[in-house]
């Protein structure tokens, strides 16, 4: 007789014994203990089918439900007055509006070319970028367009920003009476103290040889930037130049660490009523917005500002309402202290004026010279 074979199958569970230990044993599928445990332990799932809203059908739903509320937003004529700009107006144009500048813009002439001119406002939502947010935001500035002054409050605000680090308020600036403008390198502190009116109160240099000798003792750094802000006089602001040296270039990290550590220091001891009053009294200056301001600039290089720092001292004693005014009564020290001082490149001196003028027309006064 030939052998027959039995096949089970086999299902594995556990239950918990006494003593409190879980034992597993094989239970073949199908049989009562199985089922019973089963009906223990799982609910009853219902049968009935589940209704699908494709997805598909949900942002047609929302689509349809923003344009309803857009036509309810704006009257008709209104929304016929952003449909003529939407259908009409070129790119140059389109971009006066201050939202649909860049990619907005050329999306707006590639949907009209393709699709034919906007319907109605709930078209518009079919433009990539255009959600139903941004869709009424740039429906309100069609309706309310900039002024210039406010276009150009705009352009002040983000070239002031890229020009003067932490931001500061405008009516702040305006309310400015003096600063004290601070230039360092890597041997010599210089400031200058100019008032409002552009008048030359004190201006001087100080060497600082120390400082890059040895390991950067914070100590030594302590130590001589005290005793130079101690001959520095009281100003609104104290304005630090600020140089863009990149550091990927490793030579340059020992220098790049000293000037660190200079506007740290700066920043600290100048800043002495921030703890009080979270106002800031030290800024730093972009060193190329200067030198691009007096057309110092050859490409990312800044020339040297000493001929036209002559040119105002000369201009001082020749006009009668010269762009920077000298004393007359220290006219003679600044002539000898400049000629002292042409053989040793004494480019901080010469920037550390600079850039209080810059600060003044364009920070203060917002004005080109």
């Amino acid at each position: 007789m030939g052998t027959r074979c039995f096949t089970w199958r086999m299902s594995v569970h556990c239950l918990l014994v006494a003593g409190g230990r879980w034992r597993c044993f094989p239970v073949p599928l199908g049989s009562s203990l199985v089922q019973g445990l089963h009906n223990s332990c799982c609910r009853k799932k219902s049968t009935a089918p589940k209704k699908i809203i494709p997805s598909v059908a949900l942002c047609d739903e929302n689509t349809k439900k923003s344009g309803n509320a857009l036509d309810k937003l704006f009257s008709s004529e209104q929304q016929a007055s952003i449909l003529q700009v939407l259908n009409t107006a070129s790119n140059k144009e389109l971009e006066a509006f201050k939202l649909l500048r860049g990619r907005k813009s050329i999306n707006i002439i590639e949907h009209r070319e393709k699709f034919g001119p906007f319907q109605n406002l709930e078209s518009l939502m079919n433009v990539p970028l255009f959600q139903y947010k941004t869709t009424i935001q740039v429906c309100n500035s069609i309706l309310c367009p900039e002024t210039e002054g406010e276009k150009r409050k705009f352009q002040d605000n983000r070239l002031l920003r890229k020009l003067i680090k932490p931001e500061i308020k405008r009516e702040r600036l305006k309310a400015v009476n003096s600063i004290v403008s601070i230039v360092f390198g890597t041997r010599r502190i210089a400031w200058a103290h100019l008032d409002r009116k552009l008048a030359v109160l004190d201006w001087q240099q100080s060497e600082c040889c120390q400082l890059m000798k040895g390991t950067y003792l914070s100590s030594i750094y302590l130590q001589e930037i005290s005793s130079v802000i101690s001959k520095m006089p009281n100003a609104d602001l104290y304005v630090l130049e600020k140089i863009g040296l990149s550091i990927q270039n490793s030579s340059r990290f020992p220098v790049l660490l000293h000037f660190h550590i200079m506007e740290a220091m700066l920043y600290a001891l100048l800043n002495k009523t921030f703890v009080q009053d979270g106002q800031h009294r030290v800024l730093s200056m972009n060193r190329n917005g200067v030198g691009k301001h007096f057309e110092l600039m050859i490409g990312d290089t800044r020339t040297s500002g000493k001929e036209l720092v002559k040119q105002f001292l000369s201009e001082s004693v020749l006009k009668e309402e010269p762009r920077v005014v000298f004393p007359s009564e220290k006219i003679v020290r600044y002539r000898q202290m400049f000629s002292s001082t042409e053989e040793q490149r004494a480019e901080e001196l010469y920037d550390s004026l600079l850039q209080a003028i810059a600060f003044y027309e364009l920070a203060v006064f917002g004005t080109e010279p």
